[in-house]
């Protein structure tokens, strides 16, 4: 109780909620504006989280997150044009609304079915995480060893687009992952000489090149960028923003708990994160439905599931971050780094040796989703402001804070140079469809597998049996496996199922 009241406290003060407050504004304007994504948003957000208490870091982290996921649906319902990946699963259907004056309406459905589906994940997390990190108290290096190859196996196989290609980018983060000095040998591995990568890639420079300067570059290649004068035309609104919301949740209340639990269990998983979790959730939303023919043309129903199952899976993303200190989804992989930088080490001991702090967490998320409500309806009713916001003027000035950011950790030109690197491979990779988020997770989850390898090869002695000895370490290794084998075992379900029927016996 003493370590629930102190977390709390770290929370509710006068500083930690002026910054969860600015915090709040920053996540609503990244998030509104065409293109650029809450990654993004938290990338940038980073460097400015050095000189801030930990607990004040995490939660204008967590208050970014969750206020530019909803704010992607403000361009989409506007323009057509998704803020961020996960608005994109059910753009067609708020375009649609928008384009018949119910643009009001459909942000006021969806900041409120945000708002149920981040508490839902909240509860997710506070009920389950606790118990979970005492249960990962049994594991051993074997263990974490598995967990590590489960998910980066997650990351592969549920990013959307080829697998094949999902695992070409994850070597590339894991190729990353062993520049450096070798940990056996002392041998520098890929530093080239350079001292400055001795010690490793830093983990932030590649989170803002491969997020924000990708953007940045991005935008300039489509030839999206915009002035004042030559800003798209909004159609004419009517309407207030939650007038209409209690008749929707009254009728479609079974799509909110669905979407919303479906949310925080898809972010959960290692690799999934919001953007899955929409897509997922909307499409399990029109095949469950009475008029599926109705979505894409400005049905409601599945702005309900989707909007609720993108900002819960915010929320439950950092169910294997904390216990495990696995990323759920690209944003909490940044957070795991910023949690090694403030001297707290994410796993089951984090509940442990940090109580007060996973508690001022806990609350930090609470106080995230209340507040997206009214900050939310004040961006609903200046939306048109985000919409047109000259992207020309924009960009130069987020490639200013992609320099400063990346430059500010270690003083260190090297930094910039590997921030505009991997600007330049996320975007020749994301030109050829391959994903950016196995990359991110295979250099955050590459130190973790190569340590728990090494320690657990000099343990047993260089006995590879002794990896699936232990019944915890042998269930995490089928399930690797199993995920592994899922796609072959898809496909033969699919054949089996559109195997044609054998000719019935005619009987004289």
């Amino acid at each position: 109780m003493n370590e629930l009241i102190e977390g709390m406290l770290l929370v509710l003060n006068f500083q930690t909620l002026l910054v969860i407050m600015i915090a709040a504004v920053f996540g609503v304007f990244v998030g509104a504006i065409p293109g650029l994504s809450a990654t993004m948003a938290v990338a940038l957000l980073v460097p400015i989280t050095f000189a801030m208490e930990p607990t004040a870091a995490i939660a204008a982290i967590i208050t970014t997150a969750a206020m530019a996921i909803f704010a992607g649906d403000i361009p989409g319902t506007y323009l057509n044009i998704p803020g961020t990946p996960a608005s994109a699963a059910y753009v067609a259907d708020s375009a649609a609304l928008g384009r018949k004056g119910r643009a009001r309406e459909a942000l006021g459905l969806n900041v409120t079915c945000s708002v149920i589906g981040g508490l839902t994940g909240t509860l997710v997390l506070v009920m389950i995480a606790p118990s979970l990190a005492e249960f990962a108290l049994n594991f051993s290096s074997y263990e974490y060893f598995w967990l590590a190859i489960l998910g980066l196996g997650s990351a592969v196989f549920i990013s959307q687009g080829s697998a094949v290609k999902g695992f070409l980018s994850l070597m590339i983060g894991l190729l990353l992952a062993t520049v450096g000095l070798d940990l056996v040998t002392g041998a520098p591995r890929f530093t080239f000489d350079v001292p400055d990568l001795m010690g490793g890639i830093n983990f932030i420079p590649v989170m803002i090149g491969f997020f924000a300067m990708y953007e940045v570059m991005k935008l300039y290649a489509q030839h999206k960028l915009t002035s004042a004068h030559d800003a798209p035309t909004i159609a004419a609104q009517h309407g207030s923003v939650f007038g209409k919301v209690p008749m929707h949740l009254k009728r479609y209340w079974k799509n909110v708990i669905r979407g919303s639990t479906l949310g925080a269990f898809i972010g959960a998983l290692p690799g999934a994160g919001a953007d899955i979790a929409a897509w997922i959730a909307y499409a399990l939303s029109k095949k469950r439905s009475k008029t599926p023919e109705a979505y894409g043309t400005g049905h409601v129903e599945g702005l309900v599931d989707a909007g609720s199952a993108n900002n819960s899976a915010v929320a439950g993303a950092w169910v294997p971050a904390l216990v495990f200190g696995i990323p759920g989804d690209s944003i909490t992989a940044i957070v795991i780094g910023v949690l090694y930088m403030k001297g707290m080490n994410p796993g089951p001991t984090i509940f442990m040796d940090n109580s007060a702090m996973a508690y001022g967490l806990f609350t930090a998320f609470f106080v995230a989703n209340l507040i997206l409500l009214p900050i939310g309806y004040l961006a609903i009713r200046s939306a048109h402001i985000f919409a047109v916001t000259p992207t020309r003027v924009l960009m130069p000035i987020i490639l200013c804070f992609c320099i400063v950011g990346a430059f500010a950790i270690n003083n260190s030109l090297t930094d910039i140079w590997i921030m505009l690197a991997c600007g330049v491979v996320a975007y020749l990779i994301a030109t050829a469809n391959f994903p950016i988020a196995p990359a991110i997770l295979g250099l955050v989850l590459g130190n973790i597998l190569e340590n728990n390898f090494m320690t657990s090869m000099i343990k047993a002695d260089g006995n590879l049996l002794a990896f699936i000895e232990r019944p915890i370490s042998a269930s995490l290794a089928l399930m690797v496996v199993l995920i592994a084998l899922f796609p072959l075992l898809a496909r033969l379900w699919r054949k089996r199922g559109n195997a044609p029927l054998a000719p019935k016996e005619v009987t004289e």
